[in-house]
């Protein structure tokens, strides 16, 4: 799943070709991509035909585009793509949404080849739609309040990994960069979040910062054809992956060999060495 990085990335794509445009015609290509608008593939056409975009926002792993007072909410699911292109290129069957815009420019296509991603109208939501009010700031946010997050935290009863990827408490980390960033702090997943000092939550959220600036540069992290940003190229942060998806390869800072441990119906990868297991972990 798309995490901070790449969302951001496609936000500022959005950005820079569809702000400041006006929606000619809405069309909804299959069932699912507006199931979390209640009234209806009809009525959530209608809402946004005709409306001007006046920019792109994220929280997280959500963005949104302003109409006015109100906002288009779009989450990429495990596959979703936002790609912009010329309008007379062919349809490929995975495109759930497609807008075209009054300028005839080039078109907006949402692609989402798993169904998991959706599009909602939001009235009233340009600036936090509704259906996200319960998403916590992400460590990128100039609100991002460290010293309230870190004292939430630490009174969880749960691994440091489960909680970093509660999206109320924190948002935007997924599986990736939250096992980059323990990786980083030298902390195990499992590690209790509420045995962890003031000093180690700041050094895990320090950690997740950096990794965000530095997938950030370089387009985020694409491991296959599902991610891509508007212009349809691939982000390259997964070179430069220190334990994610390298089981049983060496580890960057000491050599030993990276474990795969199952966590959550995924996985998490950790350097034995660097991050030993506690004796009493919590999932």
């Amino acid at each position: 799943m798309p995490e901070l990085p790449e969302v951001e990335v496609v936000r500022r794509g959005l950005q820079s070709h569809i702000a400041g445009r006006t929606i000619d015609q809405a069309e909804l290509l299959h069932p699912r991509v507006a199931r979390r608008h209640a009234a209806g593939q009809q009525d959530f056409t209608a809402a946004v035909g005709g409306r001007t975009i006046t920019g792109a926002r994220r929280r997280g792993k959500y963005l949104w585009l302003p109409m006015g007072t109100d906002a288009l909410l779009a989450h990429l699911g495990m596959s979703g793509q936002l790609v912009v292109g010329e309008p007379s290129r062919p349809l490929s069957p995975h495109v759930r949404a497609r807008f075209t815009f009054t300028d005839s420019g080039p078109d907006l296509r949402f692609i989402d080849q798993r169904t998991f991603g959706h599009l909602c109208f939001c009235p009233g939501g340009a600036e936090l739609p509704g259906p996200i009010g319960h998403i916590a700031p992400d460590p990128v946010e100039p609100g991002f309040d460290l010293a309230a997050v870190t004292a939430r935290l630490r009174v969880r009863r749960s691994g440091i990994k489960r909680a970093l990827l509660d999206q109320s408490l924190v948002s935007g980390i997924g599986n990736i960069y939250a096992d980059e960033a323990l990786w980083r702090a030298r902390l195990h997943w499992a590690r209790p979040a509420d045995g962890l000092g003031r000093s180690q939550v700041a050094l895990v959220i320090s950690s997740v910062q950096e990794i965000f600036a530095e997938a950030l540069a370089v387009g985020g992290t694409s491991f296959d054809s599902l991610y891509v940003n508007v212009n349809g190229e691939s982000g390259y942060f997964d070179r430069s992956l220190a334990v994610y998806g390298r089981a049983g390869q060496p580890c960057r800072r000491c050599g030993t060999p990276v474990r795969r441990d199952p966590f959550m119906n995924r996985s998490s990868f950790s350097c034995p060495t660097c991050q030993p297991r506690p004796r009493r972990g919590r999932w």
